[in-house]
């Protein structure tokens, strides 16, 4: 979709540089490259002589640089013949046989008056679509798309739009308008992840491919104010680039002469400038470190913090009680967790600010806190007080309450130091020393990254070399390679780490500041040298783009900014066709349909995996969970084989089993019976050529925020709302004032009145929901009382005709056991 916009300027500025060829489909995001798909072929360089391509394709012009070329299913390999003495790469590229042949093309209008979105939804093919609609910048369908989305509507075809995490279904509009579809769906930053889907209708043999999409609230970038100056990193310096960590589509990046922001993965954007004679030349210059937050733009420039906003450009310091210079590093959260479990007052904390001795936690507005000292660290690890701590780095672990210190510790402090590990919990307030220690030079510098799972699992790297950690830090080692014991620089033309990129299924690409990139998966301890996709002399840096896909963000010496989409699977298919890689099972399935399960009082939790392996390999899966010791677990394995085959399907079901009943203290077993755990299910065995080799999610055991029960009947629509007074008698209250109680009726919070016959029995049936809609009928015991302290009622029984044994608590002796409280706190589950 984007690469045939970028072609021409990555062709046009790589003169005199090293050669290189690429491949690009009609497909966004390569999702059919199949034998129905062109394939664009482009060659840079000045030894091109043609195109070698295996017979059974068919091509354009094999003796142009640029052609074109279909292929039958299979594995076809393709290279440039060139003049001289060296060969070009060859590419194993995979081509599929797949009936999928259209896709959901859609577009987005806001409504803000009615927090709504209206998603207009059409079919298209990418082989004869409109080009606006390659550029996925249509505003309505082209000729060709109107009839084939009138022609599936009429064999069946209707789109519905699914959100991935709470699992709600919207349909269109009654009727199609013009060859598009119209559903309506909530604004909401909680259910972003969407997938428009269909029904199994075929024409011509062709399907449409669901399409998964990122769908939040509208975000607006930063206007550019005229006059205003830019704001770059020192000249000659790499790309840094940030995104929110829930909408990877909004992204700032700095380069060495601007800094560009958008909130479509770069279809469009704009720059962000600052006013002048806030900063001098060289401080506008010099940015070091940038992060991107609901606040704004944070910028770190020699040591101290600034932050652009909508409204202004402000220096922080002691103003928010931050530092007025000294900083050296600022981080955000790098995995998206939409919900979470917190039992601390104080939310989640955004970002992280640290000196080399102080380490500070940023909230939403502006606020900061000092949560430790490298003083306090030296007590908590019981070293020296004459001893040298530094704090080395910072990053978000994967859990979405924890953060992780790499802390210096030296005696000396002339050739070598230690780098050791901590992580803090800001829900329990708890630093925890890992079992971690590196053995380092005194100038070498480690970035940390923890990769997507549950237990702690990260990497780190300096210029030169990875460093692995795994399976809560107990496999480590250095990523190695096929040649030169890991060291990245040696394979690369001595050039050093860029940039490493993890996103959630496993991937992990390390990009080095010459283009060159290497491949390798979670919990895998090699990596492979991907084909050369970039040229040297242009700057570069990967993200992810709104489908969750990997791209690359070019940034050209004319200060402009491109993307365009990278096809890391077939990249990583190649090499491992190449190398005879195979993965070790051949099916790994399972239930978790969402990444976050609540567990209230009496309930259980149960999930299953399913592996499908060859006969006598051996594999298992694995369960594992990180947090708190609140959960019983039990496991049931059901062994089949069959044709060669192995398959080994696993029940896991989760439990709590605390009886609250007579105890001393309810409230504080709840809090200790309280908690989030994460929960990974994995293979034994994977390689690179696995598809998603582990599934992670949060078990939150508690009371589900969401969820509320209401009284059966009761609404707040199928009335009309009036100005309703009502007045209780005096004798009828409970203090006996002297004058009687006029009540104005609460509409908003108690909705309809019920209407009920005064001739019979009232009894209140408590219904429960949650934010999905009804639950369960509510089937304990409850009180109700009235909240202004009427007294005038009677019962229909006695606790003696109820058949209790001996005197039950009452109304009448709780309240007057509690004088001291407000009626609704006289009696709770905390008296019992």
């Amino acid at each position: 979709m984007w690469a045939a916009g970028v072609a021409a300027l990555l062709w046009g500025l790589s003169c005199g540089a090293s050669a290189l060829w690429r491949y690009s489909s009609n497909s966004p995001n390569y999702h059919i490259f199949s034998s129905r798909s062109t394939i664009k072929l482009e060659y840079e360089g000045t030894l091109f002589s043609e195109w070698s391509v295996p017979g059974t394709c068919s091509m354009k012009n094999k003796r142009s640089p640029k052609t074109e070329l279909r292929c039958p299913p299979g594995i076809q390999i393709i290279k440039p013949i060139v003049t001289g003495p060296d060969l070009e790469e060859e590419r194993y590229l995979s081509v599929d046989s797949s009936h999928t042949c259209f896709l959901w093309y859609y577009k987005v209008i806001n409504f803000v008056h009615n927090l709504t979105q209206v998603i207009v939804i059409w079919i298209y093919d990418p082989e004869n679509a409109d080009p606006s609609e390659l550029l996925w910048n249509a505003n309505e369908p082209s000729l060709n798309s109107i009839i084939l989305t009138k022609q599936l509507a009429t064999l069946g075809q209707t789109p519905i739009i699914y959100t991935i995490l709470r699992r709600k279904v919207y349909f269109p509009h009654t009727r199609m308008k013009n060859g598009t579809w119209h559903i309506s769906v909530p604004m909401t930053a909680g259910d972003m992840l969407k997938e428009i889907r269909g029904n199994q209708v075929a024409f011509q043999d062709c399907f449409i491919a669901d399409f998964l999409f990122l769908l939040t609230v509208p975000l607006l970038t930063i206007p550019e104010i005229p006059g205003s100056l830019p704001i770059s990193s020192p000249r000659g310096s790499q790309l840094m680039a940030d995104w929110y960590d829930c909408v990877l589509s909004f992204v700032v990046v700095v380069a060495d002469m601007e800094t560009f922001q958008t909130n479509d993965s770069f279809r469009t954007w704009t720059r962000v400038r600052v006013p002048p004679n806030i900063l001098t030349d060289d401080e506008r210059h010099s940015v070091s470190d940038m992060n991107l937050s609901q606040d704004g733009i944070f910028f770190l420039i020699n040591g101290i913090l600034y932050v652009k906003s909508f409204h202004e450009f402000t220096r922080l310091g002691r103003n928010v009680d931050l530092p007025d210079g000294g900083i050296i590093g600022i981080t955000s959260r790098k995995w998206c967790w939409v919900r979470y479990l917190m039992k601390a007052k104080r939310g989640r904390s955004s970002m992280a600010i640290w000196t080399e001795n102080e380490v500070y936690l940023g909230y939403t507005g502006l606020k900061f806190v000092k949560i430790i000292t490298t003083e306090n660290l030296k007590k908590l690890l019981n070293i020296s007080p004459a001893t040298t701590l530094t704090i080395h780095n910072v990053e978000y672990t994967a859990h979405p309450l924890e953060l992780a210190l790499l802390l210096n510790y030296c005696v000396t402090c002339t050739v070598s130091k230690k780098v050791y590990l901590v992580i803090y919990n800001e829900d329990s307030k708890e630093w925890a020393h890992q079992d971690f220690a590196l053995d380092v030079a005194i100038d070498s510098f480690l970035i940390p990254r923890f990769l997507y799972s549950a237990m702690p699992e990260f990497i780190l790297w300096d210029k030169h070399r990875i460093y692995y950690y795994y399976h809560n830090l107990t496999i480590t080692g250095v990523l190695q390679t096929p040649t030169e014991s890991g060291n990245l620089s040696r394979l690369s033309d001595n050039s050093i780490i860029h940039d490493v990129f993890t996103d959630y299924f496993g991937n992990i690409v390390v990009k080095m500041e010459n283009n060159i990139m290497f491949y390798f998966k979670i919990n895998i301890r090699d990596a492979v040298k991907l084909h050369l996709w970039t040229n040297s002399t242009i700057k570069s840096v990967t993200s992810m783009n709104a489908w969750g896909q990997v791209y690359l963000i070019y940034v050209f010496e004319n200060g402009t900014i491109h993307p365009q989409e990278y096809p890391l699977k077939l990249e990583a298919e190649s090499i491992a066709f190449q190398r005879k890689e195979k993965c070790p099972y051949i099916a790994f399935h399972n239930n978790i349909f969402t990444v976050f399960y609540f567990l209230d009082k009496g309930q259980n939790l149960s999930v299953w995996a399913q592996i499908v392996y060859p006969e006598n390999v051996g594999l298992y899966i694995i369960v594992e969970s990180y947090g708190p010791k609140i959960l019983e677990q039990k496991e049931q394995v059901h062994y089949e084989i069959a044709s060669g085959y192995c398959t080994k399907t696993m029940t896991v079901t989760f439990s709590q089993n605390v009886n609250y009943e007579a105890v001393d203290d309810y409230f504080k077993l709840q809090h200790q019976n309280t908690g989030l755990l994460l929960v990974q299910i994995r293979p034994s065995e994977y390689a690179r050529t696995c598809p998603r080799s582990q599934n992670v999610f949060q078990v939150a055991v508690g009371c589900d925020g969401n969820k509320f029960i209401a009284v059966k009947g009761f609404n707040k629509k199928e009335c009309l709302q009036h100005d309703f007074i009502y007045i209780i008698e005096k004798s009828f209250l409970r203090n006996r004032p002297s004058k009687n109680l006029r009540v104005r009726y609460n509409w908003k919070e108690y909705g309809c009145p019920l209407r009920l016959d005064f001739r019979e029995k009232f009894h209140p049936l408590l219904q429960l929901y949650d934010d999905n809609g009804f639950v369960e009928d509510v089937g304990v015991n409850f009180i109700v009382w009235e909240i202004h302290g009427r007294d005038d009622y009677t019962f229909n029984n006695t606790m003696k005709k109820s058949g209790c044994l001996n005197e039950a608590q009452t109304w009448k002796s709780m309240t007057t056991l509690n004088k001291h409280l407000p009626l609704e706190d006289a009696w709770g589950p905390e008296f019992l």
